[in-house]
């Protein structure tokens, strides 16, 4: 006989966490396995971004400190990621092929020891050399994470489980603005690389011992309501779903290219991923027309975030005459924008494909990247922080808001196993846009400082035209989405299940 819900309550555990704040984030995943899962890859994404918020935040400790500039600090931002572009393509190969988790915890491990190396330098070249080393095991990140998600959920909820890992990149940024930036003003900027530093080593060995490695091809994906992940020594018992079976016959995905009766390109149906050379498969992301599309929106939009996260303390401080703690307290604030963002934009491309549209997320990506590009140009333009405030909450919710779901429109037109190289060439030219950005920034907001009246704001001013200038990057992002995609995206997705099935029945025979 079922226990009445009152009981069931009355039996749970009466902690604070568990009913206030646990509880609902389990029904928002929609269970604790599903829970456990985000948020550990939430967490790893939000590594990486606290650091170089952090760099943003201490910008001025650290140029203090050992006597360099705006162009300097941006190259310290540039050395992580240019290193990414060279190495992320073999990390996404390697996670096609190896323990995904396992490599995660150990680049941890090694993202750590040189955050703590760069806590300890003495001078620029030091600090700059520990930023390679950094640099290297942070790429390992995006394609382990994505290949992860692919394999846990399915593809009719990407946009929205996006969403919520995404939302752990952003808090990332904040933990760095508002954690380490304050730390760095109260202490150092040496406490506050030593504090990320910490935190990596806990999150190591969290993955270590409680994240299972999942079947590849979404055999491992988990159902709705599950109190363990399931793994590949331990597979789903109970999924109605099908997700056994990769999921695809019951999602929302399959539905939609079924019913539009739309036809896959027979020219990206030739390669069999499992046994496709590196460059091979290489070759055949960058033939999928919508792939190169959502790359290039994807890129651009972070490129601008990318400037934007560096310089954005020290811009807040100049034009609205803030000290440390406001301004990354005003960052923090604006931030939950970009939160929002990534929540509801991965719920809505999730609700318009489950309705019959298909090209639903893209839309969404284009709008939110167009709207971010609307919203940032009149709090650039404004001295008020009254105004000014407003308009960057929903600029940021628009930059936030479009990665989500561009990000479960790429796994919808690539095979799963060719999850993680195909990541790793998004990262990489994600990367090389990445490392450009804050030197670029800084090179053009100082070439129009001199050119500007030598007053005490010119500088500010010099940045303030330099963000409205870039804001270009996003409207570009934007029509592309709006005028390539929505013509190719159909058939490049029938085109990548087409050849999922394919390849499960040649490795069943």
């Amino acid at each position: 006989m079922a226990r009445p819900a009152s009981a069931e309550r009355a039996a749970r555990p009466r902690g604070w966490f568990h009913h206030d704040i646990e509880r609902p984030l389990e029904e928002l995943a929609g269970g604790r396995a599903r829970l456990k899962v985000i948020a550990l890859l939430a967490l790893v994404l939000s590594m990486d971004a606290a650091d170089k918020a952090t760099l943003g935040a201490a910008a001025v400790q650290i140029e203090t400190a050992l006597r360099v500039g705006h162009l300097q600090i941006g190259w310290l931002v540039t050395a992580s990621t240019a290193v990414g572009v060279c190495v992320t393509l073999p990390f996404g190969a390697l996670a096609d092929r190896v323990h995904r988790v396992r490599l995660l915890a150990l680049a941890l491990l090694v993202w750590s020891a040189a955050m703590l190396a760069g806590g300890l330098a003495l001078s620029y070249p030091l600090l700059l050399a520990s930023r390679l080393v950094l640099g290297a095991a942070a790429a390992v990140a995006l394609p382990v994470v994505t290949s992860l998600i692919g394999d846990f959920f399915h593809p009719g909820e990407r946009g929205r489980i996006y969403g919520y890992v995404l939302a752990g990149e952003l808090l990332g940024v904040a933990f760095g603005f508002l954690i380490c930036g304050n730390v760095a003003a109260w202490l150092s900027w040496r406490a506050s690389l030593g504090v990320l530093a910490a935190c990596g080593v806990a999150l190591a060995a969290v993955l270590w011992r409680r994240l299972p490695e999942p079947l590849r091809g979404g055999r491992s994906r988990i159902p709705r309501g599950a109190s363990e992940v399931p793994s590949a020594k331990r597979p789903p018992a109970d999924d109605p779903d099908g997700a056994a079976q990769g999921g695809e016959a019951s999602s929302a995905l399959r539905r939609v290219i079924r019913w539009r009766g739309v036809r896959p390109r027979h020219a990206l149906m030739s390669l069999n991923p499992d046994t496709a050379s590196l460059w091979s498969a290489v070759r055949y992301v960058l033939a999928v027309p919508s792939y190169r599309t959502l790359v290039a929106a994807s890129v651009l939009g972070y490129f601008y975030f990318a400037g934007l996260r560096t310089f954005a303390i020290v811009f807040m401080r100049g034009r609205f005459g803030l000290d440390q703690a406001q301004a990354t307290g005003l960052s923090v604030a604006i931030g939950l924008g970009a939160v929002a963002g990534v929540l509801l934009a991965g719920r809505l491309g999730d609700r318009l494909l489950a309705r019959g549209r298909l090209t639903g997320r893209v839309l969404v990506g284009a709008g939110a990247l167009l709207l971010a590009a609307a919203a940032f140009l009149p709090g650039l333009l404004s001295g008020t922080l009254w105004l000014a405030g407003p308009c960057f909450f929903f600029a940021a919710a628009g930059l936030g808001g479009a990665n989500p779901v561009i990000d479960a429109a790429r796994l919808d037109v690539m095979p799963s196993a060719l999850w993680g190289r195909a990541e790793g060439v998004r990262a990489t030219f994600r990367f090389a846009l990445e490392a450009a950005a804050p030197p670029l920034f800084g090179w053009l907001s100082t070439r129009m400082a001199e050119r500007a009246a030598t007053s005490s704001l010119a500088g500010t001013a010099a940045l303030g035209r330099t963000f409205v200038v870039m804001l270009a990057a996003l409207v570009i992002a934007g029509l592309l989405l709006l005028v390539r995609t929505r013509r190719t995206y159909a058939r490049d997705t029938a085109s990548a299940q087409a050849a999922e099935r394919r390849s499960r029945s040649g490795r069943a025979s």
